[in-house]
């Protein structure tokens, strides 16, 4: 009976209730953050840099970072991708060109790319630079540090066990011209850095009459070495960056951010306040940076403008949006308001854990103001607007009559912006918004006017006769194209009818918006008659 019990198959309709939980259990219980190191601020830095240096745009590659020690099989040539474009946001320096030839693994965009190629249907513009480097060694158990300690008695023995190791990464980077296939001098970049592993556990074992029991509870901590290479490729892609653009990148090295404990510091911090003051923290936050007022009118609902804001800002931070305030949000919206003391310290400036409340400072308070210059509380800086010319030859203001113009435009906060182009004329067009491009513009961005980057930008921006010309943007904190006179909200590149030059579109937002503040700045260049040809051009000899 027993053994035909045992060779029965069970029955899976019992398991039916239990197996319905599959699904919803196959789910992560933790939200997907964004991948970030203690350089990923630094590369903002440098795409702010290097928009004030005005340098111009340059196409650049990278081969294959290999790893032969085959202990760190990480993805690092995405990681300089990633980077690059990172630091491209506002100063449009690098595009990378994304073209190869693995013969052992041909995909549908290398398929494609050689069959239009073979066939003139597609044209490879060629990169000035080139990253080349490899992930040059892993030592692994540098240092190895073990201890054991037991002891043994009738009734109870007791064990204890401790383990650490260290192991160092490292990574050697370097800058190389395309057109010779050489490496630049100098343009070199070779950091390691120590991750770890550590455990330790204890054991107990014992007898209680005629009965013995035993217990042991253990912990480990693993540092993985992609985090350390994304660490090393963002360093190296600073450094290689600041050398060629002759920019000083050591600034970008030296915030707060840089500091290896920063993110477990404000960890901590998190950990000693609860979720109302986390909220109080972050809103306050948000208000400093011009997300939100810090007063509403009685009919608005504060929650859906807190979580309308709060997702703007995950959005603009590059996170993972998901309007709540969890530690990762907590940790971008007060990172620009820590500062280090002058023992080397992370402190907090203007603010506590347990209390969303400021904490004055005074104006002598030897604590040094952080590197982002943003006081916790205070109210937001003024907005500005930054216009540049972005044709290849930096500062140029003087055109010929046909030349076309590129021009990009920043804001030093989230607005809405509406752009007005003049020509010498004075006839005056709105640029943007338009059917492609909304008037939302973030911070962390930079508007392309036209966008250049885009194989059709719906429109071109082209001298029309001798004189000057110049762009204006208008700033304004929300949506006010209902506010407008009639003329300006006239159709985007039609003419605006009873205006003429940009001064009169300044009078009318002055008289349409009344109260409302708004920023605005204009730019403007010359434009002369084309020259004509050189005597003999274009005839057969």
């Amino acid at each position: 009976m027993l053994v035909t019990a045992c060779s029965t198959p069970m029955d899976a309709r019992r398991d039916s209730a239990f197996q319905s939980h599959a699904s919803t259990s196959d789910r992560p219980i933790v939200r997907p953050v964004r991948a970030m190191s203690s350089f990923s601020d630094s590369l903002q830095c440098m795409d702010q840099l290097m928009r004030e240096a005005q340098v111009p745009t340059i196409l650049i590659t990278s081969k294959q970072i290999p790893d032969f020690s085959t202990r760190a099989p990480v993805a690092t040539k995405e990681m300089i991708v990633t980077a690059l474009s990172q630091m491209s946001r506002v100063s449009n320096v690098f595009r990378y060109v994304d073209y190869e030839v693995d013969l052992v693994r041909q995909d549908t965009v290398q398929n494609l790319t050689n069959i239009l190629l073979n066939n003139n249907q597609i044209q490879l513009q060629r990169p000035s630079l080139y990253f080349s480097g490899a992930i040059s060694y892993v030592d692994q158990n540098v240092l190895n540090n073990r201890g054991n300690v037991g002891t043994s008695a009738t009734r109870l023995e007791t064990g204890y066990s401790r383990n650490r190791t260290a192991t160092v990464v490292a990574l050697e980077l370097h800058l190389g011209d395309f057109r010779t296939r050489t490496l630049i001098p100098g343009m070199d970049s070779a950091n390691e850095v120590i991750i770890g592993n550590g455990g330790e556990g204890l054991d107990l074992a014992g007898r209680i009459g005629e009965y013995g029991w035993q217990f042991n509870v253990g912990k480990d901590y693993a540092q993985g070495s992609g985090a350390a290479v994304r660490t090393l490729v963002e360093l190296a892609v600073i450094e290689l960056a600041g050398k060629w653009a002759k920019v000083p990148y050591w600034q970008c090295l030296t915030l707060e951010q840089t500091h290896p404990n920063f993110q477990r510091q404000l960890r901590d911090w998190y950990e000693e306040g609860v979720e109302g003051v986390h909220q109080g923290l972050v809103k306050q936050s948000l208000v400093s940076k011009g997300y939100m007022p810090k007063t509403l009118a009685s009919d608005v609902n504060p929650t859906v403008v807190f979580r309308q804001a709060l997702a703007r800002f995950q959005s603009d931070q590059g996170m993972v949006v998901t309007g709540v305030v969890d530690f990762p949000t907590y940790e971008r919206a007060l990172r620009d308001f820590v500062s280090l003391d002058d023992k080397g310290s992370l402190v907090r400036y203007g603010w506590r854990t347990v209390t969303p409340d400021p904490v004055p400072v005074a104006w002598n308070d030897p604590l040094p103001l952080p590197s982002s210059q943003q006081a916790y509380g205070h109210k937001p800086t003024s907005r500005t607007l930054n216009l540049q010319i972005e044709n290849i030859m930096n500062g140029r203001t003087q055109f010929e009559v046909g030349e076309q113009i590129f021009l990009s435009a920043k804001v030093s906060r989230n607005s809405y912006v509406a752009c007005y182009l003049a020509n010498a004329n004075g006839s005056v067009i709105r640029l943007i918004p338009n059917a492609i491009t909304n008037a939302y513009v973030t911070a962390s961005q930079a508007i392309r006017l036209p966008d250049w980057m885009s194989p059709n930008p719906g429109y071109v921006i082209e001298t029309a006769g001798a004189g000057t010309e110049g762009l204006m943007c208008v700033a304004t904190d929300e949506d006010v194209s209902q506010l407008l006179s009639e003329p300006l909200r006239s159709p985007a590149f039609t003419p605006l009818q009873g205006m003429t030059g940009l001064a009169e579109v300044v009078k009318a937002y002055e008289s349409s918006l009344k109260t409302k503040p708004f920023s605005h700045t204009t730019v403007e260049w010359k434009v002369a008659p084309r020259r004509p040809a050189a005597a003999g051009q274009g005839k057969s000899p």
